[in-house]
């Protein structure tokens, strides 16, 4: 096991206003952070973003000294984490197999049971959640890319997790994200629990050019965040959405490739993470029956260079990102602490950015993005998914196989 003490520096007193950077953003509200933004490297596109902190907002510094742990490094490309009600992590790895790990990481033989994945590019075993009630019912909800007839599928599956905890009992798919397609890219996958019990699910558009205007199209679950019961069916309360056809378990349309979702822990808010295409990666707050914008607007460009619907960021009736990066950092699993053990954290969200291979803290006041800080940025890792664990300590996945836990030190 590598301990390492990472102790980051004084909070600058006086709150200074950063320059501009070279898309001519707009001067920021002094409230914005403390110092200059995180990010130096000039951006991909030259849009000027919709209003002051939407891009590039002032750093935030971590004054508690924070203790950074490497509990295992033996995991295969681990994908989702979850705390079961005895503190224990349930994690799932791409390949298609679950382990639980303690809080020391000691490393579980794999749960056997699962439905086969297909783990080909972007695919595999992905987010998982355990039930509200495990603790009397011990069921497990996780999704998982399928191949089936016409291509792949983002799935939704429940099962019993056996009281040896060697396998999943009776297991069952309850939801299909269709049409199915040959793309094996842009999955979403992540999944939670809304404090109604239903289950909210994000799906990716499946990333070809084919199916980009489909996170567009109402009566597909492709590029949507999905509101369904344990049963897989639509959920009591979704909104409605005015297109032919509209799918009745949607939530809300117009999602790229969106691998976190979480809600706020006071205001109950749903906040998510999204991949852009060259730039453009987003922080969404999520408002059920709305309309996230891609591929119609976005603040990317094509990995060509090439602009992406003419250049078009803005549109009515389409909603604007709360915030987004440029260059991007490939922002996956999101989780918001709400331990003590670390005060300036309260209710900030945590990101796992793959690309940027480092843990992004954001300060969110009034539903904005105040501040930004990056964390962990020597481990040279892609950090996958976070979570807050039973004892308030954050605990971290990558894709290299490492579980970390953060901490006070």
């Amino acid at each position: 096991m590598k301990r390492s003490k990472i102790f980051f520096g004084i909070v600058v007193a006086t709150l200074l206003l950063h320059a501009c950077s070279e898309n001519d953003e707009p001067e920021r509200d002094p409230v914005s952070g403390t110092g200059n933004s995180v990010e130096t490297n000039p951006p991909n596109a030259n849009y000027s973003p919709a209003f002051a902190g939407q891009t590039r907002i002032g750093s935030v510094q971590t004054t508690t000294p924070i203790s950074v742990t490497t509990l295992s490094t033996s995991l295969s490309s681990p994908w989702g984490i979850t705390s079961l009600p005895d503190g224990r992590l349930l994690i799932t790895e791409k390949g298609g197999t679950m382990r639980i790990a303690t809080t020391t990481g000691e490393i579980s033989n794999a749960i056997t049971g699962i439905p086969a994945v297909n783990s080909a590019g972007q695919g595999g075993l992905l987010g998982v959640r355990a039930d509200p009630n495990f603790s009397s019912n011990r069921m497990l909800y996780w999704v998982f890319s399928e191949a089936v007839d016409g291509g792949n599928v983002t799935v939704v599956a429940k099962g019993r997790l056996a009281d040896n905890e060697a396998s999943i009992e009776a297991p069952e798919v309850i939801y299909r994200a269709l049409p199915a397609h040959s793309s094996t890219s842009h999955y979403g996958g992540r999944i939670v629990f809304d404090p109604t019990g239903n289950l909210l699910i994000s799906t990716g558009e499946r990333s070809n050019i084919a199916t980009r205007p489909l996170a567009q199209d109402a009566s597909t679950g492709l590029g949507k965040i999905i509101r369904i019961n344990t049963n897989g069916q639509p959920a009591a309360g979704n909104p409605s959405f005015t297109q032919t056809d509209a799918l009745p378990e949607l939530y809300s349309m117009g999602h790229r490739n969106p691998q976190g979702i979480a809600f706020h822990p006071v205001t109950g808010d749903l906040w998510q993470s999204e991949h852009g295409p060259r730039g453009g990666d987003e922080i969404n707050l999520v408002q059920p029956g709305q309309n996230y914008g891609w591929p119609t607007i976005t603040y990317g460009i094509e990995y060509s260079g090439q602009p992406i619907n003419g250049g078009l960021t803005q549109q009515d009736g389409l909603e604007q990102p709360e915030y987004y990066w440029d260059p991007v950092v490939s922002p996956s699993g999101i989780t918001f602490y709400t331990g003590n053990r670390v005060p300036e954290w309260q209710n900030n969200l945590f990101i796992g950015a793959l690309s940027g291979q480092h843990i992004v803290r954001l300060v969110i006041e009034n539903n904005r993005i105040t501040g930004e800080e990056r964390l962990l940025t020597g481990e040279n890792q892609r950090f996958r998914d976070i979570t807050q664990g039973m004892d308030g300590a954050l605990y971290a996945i990558t894709d290299a196989g490492r579980l970390y836990r953060i901490d006070q030190e």
